[in-house]
């Protein structure tokens, strides 16, 4: 029933990971909204989101042999070869995983009152220190059981249920949630990490149900054909190397902004997600719809279908990120108002958040794209250029960074230019709106670097959606400028000291800019707002029916 709701939209994976990850962004929103009311931006939530840091390290390091975008290849060629062959080859990969990140997570239980003291200085003394210590040992617990639910997702997405790998991260949010209201009054803040577990524990187990009725439940063996797991390996070092970099330059984000005013941890992550959003919603999507399409396309030999699927799928990324990124921008500050605007969380906190979440929406439609690309790398089987790209743009990101916090409150004419774009001219801590603005830039970077090397090795991708990203920025462009207006003329009309009264500026200025947008595309013919009406027209004004071919993303 599920499969058939969406195949009426057409795109039939990628709009049910959508869907579902749009649910779950719903469940994050509300999770942050409880944060935020509950402890507002200030010392109990830089504690806690400074521990996570330590878990997502180990989480991207050592459960890179058992990401989707490295596992899936491999998983379908060995079950290709028949049930046995597919079974020996996740037992195996299973076996080493979590024989490894049990030994890394015992290493580092020991060892993490050091690693907190050189690694968020700022944090690591006082009660404070105290509670970051045994919140981040607690959440050890998380990378474990989210790398076993990641075997069990590239098992499942092998077998096309999407449905049931896009479920997990709602239980997870879920999870978070009860950590907030359940755990927290009976446990205090150690509640909130026990949350975090409880989450990750649903966010695995939702899926093994299915994984016993296919005959591919992981079990632990006891001898190991490392000669079958050689290539996969050799796959995922890099990829480890890569991320590893990238979540390296976020840990020393945090590390930095330890040291910056109280609430800075804070509002560098709601910002953090409320930009992951869109990303979460369209290019987690595509990217993750895309890719067994991509790895099949290579194996097949079939190189031409790999560039226009690719690039198919990079328009309608490029389509749906721009404007969101354009409304961001412009309506930063209902947004986060609504959103966080409760119980302890003050208007400064607000404006803040806001002004961080416009810097990070800059660069929203390139990272929804990195993830297409570098996913299209690695179907390729090639995982040098993104170890290579990424870890240079990395460390960019983490020397930029620290110029630029150096630099901020050096030069008055610098700290006055961005305090009066942003509108926090006044307040205090405005120097972290430097960790987004070098973060951005870094990823711009990234994605740039990643194009000019993608069309080297593979040929000219960018030709097959530069024209939707020059109709979509310009339509992005008015939109935002109608909506910019627009905020004004309903500002008069309505009263804006309710939560109801933001919300309801905020969405009618944004409806009225998009309907600007959607007038635009259609006057320069856009390809892809052409695609959206005939869909409606066929499907819902049941319109002559024409099959279509089936898309595969």
């Amino acid at each position: 029933m599920i499969r058939k709701f969406f195949s009426f939209f057409g795109d039939e994976a990628a709009y049910l990971l959508a869907f579902f990850g749009l649910a779950a962004d719903v469940l994050g929103i509300i999770r942050d909204r409880l944060l935020a009311s509950y402890f507002g931006a200030g010392p109990v939530l830089d504690t806690y989101y400074a521990a996570f840091r330590v878990s997502d390290l180990i989480f991207v390091t050592v459960s890179s042999v058992v990401a989707v975008s490295v596992l899936i290849p491999f998983l379908i060629e060995k079950i290709d070869k028949g049930h046995d062959v597919g079974a020996k080859f996740i037992n195996d990969i299973f076996t080493i995983f979590f024989l490894t990140i049990i030994i890394v997570s015992v290493v580092v239980y020991f060892f993490m009152p050091e690693i907190i003291m050189r690694t968020l200085p700022g944090l690591a003394k006082g009660l404070e220190g105290e509670h970051l210590i045994v919140m981040s040992r607690i959440m050890l617990l998380s990378p474990i059981l989210l790398g076993i639910s990641n075997l069990f997702g590239s098992i499942t997405q092998v077998g096309k249920k999407f449905a049931l790998y896009a479920v997990s991260p709602l239980l997870y949010n879920i999870g978070i949630i009860v950590g907030v209201v359940v755990f927290y009054p009976m446990w205090g803040i150690y509640g909130l990490v026990w949350g975090v577990v409880f989450g990750a524990v649903m966010h695995a187990g939702i899926q093994i149900p299915s994984l016993v009725r296919s005959g591919f439940m992981p079990r632990f063996s006891f001898y190991i054909d490392f000669s079958s797991l050689r290539q996969t390996l050799t796959l995922s070092v890099p990829r480890t190397i890569a991320l590893g970099a990238n979540q390296l330059s976020t840990f020393f984000l945090i590390s930095l902004a330890s040291l910056m005013a109280t609430g800075s941890i804070a509002i560098f992550n709601f910002a953090w997600n409320l930009q992951s959003v869109p990303q979460g919603i369209i290019g987690v999507s595509y990217s993750l719809a895309a890719f067994p399409s991509l790895a099949g396309f290579i194996t097949r030999g079939e190189r031409d279908k790999f560039i226009a699927h690719l690039g198919e799928a990079c328009r309608h990324i490029v389509f749906w990120s721009m404007p969101v990124t354009v409304l961001f921008i412009v309506l930063r500050a209902q947004v986060v108002r609504v959103i966080l605007g409760a119980g302890q969380f003050s208007w400064s906190d607000t404006r803040l958040t806001a002004a961080a979440l416009a810097i990070f929406s800059v660069s929203v439609a390139a990272q929804s794209l990195l993830l297409l690309i570098v996913r299209g790398y690695y179907a390729a089987s090639d995982t040098r250029t993104p170890l290579v790209v990424n870890v240079f743009c990395s460390v960019l990101i983490v020397v930029l960074a620290y110029v630029l916090d150096k630099t901020y409150y050096s030069f008055d004419m610098m700290r006055w230019f961005f305090e009066s774009l942003l509108k926090v001219d006044g307040l205090q801590g405005t120097g972290v709106l430097m960790l987004p603005l070098a973060y951005s830039i870094g990823t711009i970077l990234n994605l740039v670097l990643h194009l000019i090397s993608f069309e080297w090795h593979f040929g000219k991708l960018t030709k097959t959606f530069s024209r939707a990203f020059w109709q979509s920025l310009s339509a992005s462009i008015i939109m935002g400028f109608v909506a910019y207006l627009s905020l004004n003329v309903y500002g008069n009309v309505i009263n804006l000291t309710t939560t109801w009264g933001i919300f309801l500026q905020g969405f009618a200025a944004g409806i009225t800019g998009i309907l600007a947008g959607i007038v635009v595309l259609y006057g320069i013919k856009n390809e892809e707002i052409e695609q959206v009406r005939k869909t409606l027209h066929s499907k819902i004004w049941k319109a002559k029916v024409v099959v279509p071919e089936q898309a595969q993303l």
